[in-house]
């Protein structure tokens, strides 16, 4: 397995053109809230199955305008309208979430392998001095704890608890 998958690196202009440009996306997109917990446990969320349910609502509205209140069918085409310019950019933004996360995972697990080489060569017997202390410093801070030595005394099974039906 190839433990450097991801090399490279980015320059403070370049994460700066990044934040900006997020930045941009929320200045473009002044309506986008942040929902509690609790309000998100409690909405009725809206699926695959849920958006032909809401398509067909909005043609029955549409045909049979006199039977809603203007506001209702005003508003059921705008929240529609918006979910619609609204799903493509959520799925590039999904995607590069996921790119962000898995990079930054992969970066992470081979930083830390480095490191457990670097604490191993330190530990090694070879090692000089200031290797040695390092890896003592190194050891205190990320380091397993050890063991609890186990007592000589053997544990005894615990014994079945018998029904006086039971007894001889």
């Amino acid at each position: 397995m190839n433990t450097n998958r991801v090399t490279g690196s980015v320059s403070t202009k370049d994460q700066e053109a990044v934040l900006a440009a997020i930045a941009t996306i929320r200045q473009s997109f002044t309506f986008l809230i942040d929902l509690t917990t609790a309000e998100r446990v409690a909405m009725a969320k809206l699926g695959d199955k849920g958006q032909g349910f809401v398509k067909r609502a909005l043609e029955v509205a549409t045909q049979h305008p006199d039977k809603l209140p203007p506001t209702v069918l005003d508003g059921l085409r705008a929240d529609l309208e918006l979910l619609t310019m609204l799903t493509p950019v959520r799925m590039a933004i999904d995607l590069l979430q996921k790119q962000v996360d898995d990079t930054a995972t992969q970066i992470g697990a081979q930083a830390y392998a480095a490191a457990r080489t670097i604490y191993a060569v330190s530990k090694a017997p070879f090692a000089e001095a200031a290797l040695r202390t390092a890896a003592e410093d190194l050891g205190k801070r990320f380091g397993r704890r050890s063991r609890t030595t186990v007592s000589a005394e053997p544990t005894q099974p615990a014994q079945k608890a018998t029904s006086p039906s039971q007894t001889p």
